[in-house]
C-alpha cells in the first residue's frame, strides 16, 4: 500500500545529490528467462521504463543467438524503441561482429562485458582473461573511434562460485585493462552476490590508488545475500552515483547458477528518496511496469517494495 509521506525523507551526510540508475532489467534481467518474451512485449517494457523517468536502460545484447536465445531478436527489438526522447539505450556487444550490428542501427552507448576470474572468463567467453581483454581492444578502439561511449563491465569482482574468494589487486588490473583501452566508465559486478559493505569500500579504494576515479565507476549487486542495498549505501558513501539495477528484481546469470536476482530498482528508489537523494524515477509508475512484467511472466515480481506498494502476493 502507499502512505502519503513515505519514505519520509531523512539525509544521510556525505552522500551525493543524484544518483543515475542504470537500469538493466530490459537486458540482464530477461536474458536467463527460459520462455521466451516477445519482442513487442520488451519493446513496451522499455517504453513504460522511460515513461517512469529512467533515462539509461540497456535495451539488448548484440550476442550470437546460439549463446543467449532470449536476445536473438536484437535487430528487431532495437529500432522500436530507438526513438526515445532523452533515453540512452546502450546495447551489449562480444567483439567486433556485435559491434557493427549495433552501429548499423545507431547504438550510440556499447558495452563490453569482462571477467576478473579465469573460470568466469572460460565459461562466460571460452578465453583466458588476457585473451578476452584483448578481443575487447579493437572494439573499444573502434567504437571510440565512432564516437560511441563505452561501458566496461567486470564479473566476479567479489568472488566466484568456482574459485571462491577474488583478491582485490586481481580485479583492479582488469579494470585498469579496460579503463587503458579507452572505455569511459565501469561497472563493478557482485554476480553472485557475496559482497560485503567493507568489500565494496575496500576495492573502491584500491581502484582510486591505482588511478581509476570514481566518477568512472558504477556498481552492479545481486541480491543473493540481502546484501545488496548495503553494499549500494557503501558505494555512495565512497562517491559512486552510478547504480546498476533492474525493475522488478528480474534477472541473475545463465553462465553463473548461484547468481540469483538484480537487485531491484524499486527497492534502490524507495532507499534513495528516503535519504532525499535524486534520481528522476517515478516510483509508482516503476512499480505499476514491474507488476505489468511479473503478469507477461506469470509469476510475482520478488521486489520488496513491489510486493509492499501493489498488495503483490
Amino acid at each position: 500500500m502507499t502512505v502519503q509521506g513515505l519514505p519520509m525523507v531523512v539525509p544521510a551526510q556525505d552522500l551525493p545529490a543524484r544518483v543515475r540508475i542504470y537500469e538493466v532489467g530490459a537486458r540482464d534481467g530477461l536474458q536467463n528467462e527460459k520462455a521466451t518474451v516477445p519482442t513487442e512485449v520488451k519493446a513496451e517494457f522499455i517504453r513504460r521504463l522511460a515513461d517512469a523517468g529512467l533515462t539509461t536502460i540497456e535495451a539488448t545484447s548484440f550476442v550470437h543467438p546460439k549463446w543467449v536465445p532470449q536476445l536473438a531478436d536484437a535487430e528487431q527489438l532495437f529500432p522500436l524503441v530507438s526513438d526515445l526522447p532523452g533515453v540512452h539505450l546502450p546495447v551489449l556487444v562480444p567483439n567486433e561482429r556485435g559491434l557493427d550490428r549495433a552501429l548499423t542501427l545507431g547504438a550510440r552507448h556499447i558495452a563490453v562485458f569482462a571477467s576478473a576470474t579465469e573460470s568466469f572468463a572460460k565459461a562466460n567467453l571460452n578465453r583466458t582473461v588476457d585473451e578476452s581483454l584483448a578481443m575487447f581492444e579493437p572494439v573499444v578502439q573502434k567504437a571510440r573511434a565512432e564516437k560511441v561511449h563505452v561501458r566496461g563491465y567486470i564479473s566476479m569482482c567479489f568472488g566466484d562460485p568456482w574459485e571462491g574468494a577474488v583478491p582485490i589487486h586481481q580485479v583492479v588490473r582488469v579494470c585498469k585493462s579496460l579503463m587503458d583501452m579507452g572505455c569511459d566508465e565501469l561497472s563493478l559486478g557482485d554476480t553472485i552476490g557475496v559482497a560485503t559493505p567493507g568489500h565494496v569500500q575496500s576495492l573502491l579504494a584500491e581502484l582510486n590508488e591505482e588511478g581509476v576515479p570514481t566518477s568512472a565507476l558504477g556498481v552492479h549487486f545481486h541480491d543473493t545475500y540481502g546484501q545488496a542495498l548495503a553494499n549500494t549505501l557503501a558505494a555512495l558513501q565512497h562517491g559512486v552515483t552510478t547504480v546498476d539495477a533492474s525493475a522488478g528484481g528480474l534477472g541473475g546469470c545463465p553462465y553463473a547458477k548461484s547468481a540469483t536476482g538484480n537487485l531491484a530498482t524499486e527497492d534502490l528508489v524507495w532507499m534513495l528518496q528516503g535519504l532525499g537523494i535524486d534520481t528522476g524515477v517515478d516510483l509508482g509508475r516503476l512499480t505499476a511496469t514491474s507488476v505489468w512484467m511479473a503478469g507477461q511472466l506469470g509469476r510475482p515480481s520478488p521486489s520488496r517494495t513491489v510486493k509492499a506498494l501493489s498488495h503483490q502476493e
